[in-house]
């Protein structure tokens, strides 16, 4: 199952913010795990890398993105989707990219804690405890 993580997600886990962090770390266990298939829009790793830097340093955040870059599959953005996320005229640019990637790249599922973001996405949207509890009822476990 190919799941596209939102960057709200990712940073939760990576800054340990809470109340969030447990839930994104499950969240990484199953991609480290090859339960699923963790992908990201290519926008959102130079996000990471500039938030990551600004509330942690360089160096560890040269490390973060290389450790995403060696578990996630990266979601290309090239002028069809964003012509295509300026189609959808959202609240929200970046959300609209991100959705846009995730629709052309075959994710099935965009994993978010900002639905409203993504109100037109073409991909269905969850919440991370909407996926696990999914996960869970087609898998068997959690």
């Amino acid at each position: 199952m190919k799941v596209l993580f939102d960057t709200n997600v990712v940073l939760d886990l990576l800054l340990e913010r809470e109340p969030f962090f447990a839930t994104a770390r499950r969240l990484f266990v199953l991609i480290e795990s090859g339960r699923i298939e963790g992908v990201l829009c290519a926008t959102s790793v130079t996000t990471l890398h500039y938030l990551l830097g600004r509330a942690l340093d360089g160096r560890r955040a040269d490390r973060a993105v290389q450790t995403l870059l060696e578990l996630f599959a990266i979601a290309p953005v090239d002028g069809a989707v964003l012509r295509e996320a300026s189609m959808v005229q959202g609240v929200d640019f970046e959300d609209d990219v991100i959705a846009a990637s995730a629709r052309r790249s075959g994710a099935e599922y965009i994993i978010t804690r900002d639905r409203m973001g993504f109100g037109d996405a073409k991909v269905p949207v969850s919440s991370p405890e909407e996926f696990l509890a999914f996960y869970g009822s087609i898998s068997g476990r959690f």
